[in-house]
């Protein structure tokens, strides 16, 4: 990833992106917007959190621990992708 390196966690893993992608589209997402969140998503969260991010996708609760960050990643990522809230 762009981000690696340092004191950083660990990338958005190629797989996670893959199959973040396939979920968006599968969820009827429009392909150039399910592209541009799949890429904000690897800028903003760290493989641990796109874990968070694909269950959620998948149709299970996020534990409420989450909840800010969750929320925070969607607001970020759909301001990367030019949409506004």
């Amino acid at each position: 990833g762009l981000l690696s390196g340092g004191a950083y966690a660990a990338s958005v893993t190629d797989a996670q992106k893959a199959q973040f992608f396939k979920a968006c589209t599968g969820n009827g997402g429009d392909r150039t917007l399910c592209t541009c969140k799949m890429e904000a998503a690897g800028k903003i969260v760290d493989e641990a959190f796109m874990t968070v991010i694909l269950s959620s996708m998948a149709g299970k609760s996020l534990d409420p621990k989450y909840n800010v960050a969750y929320n925070d990643y969607i607001v970020e990522s759909t301001r990367a992708c030019g949409m506004g809230m």
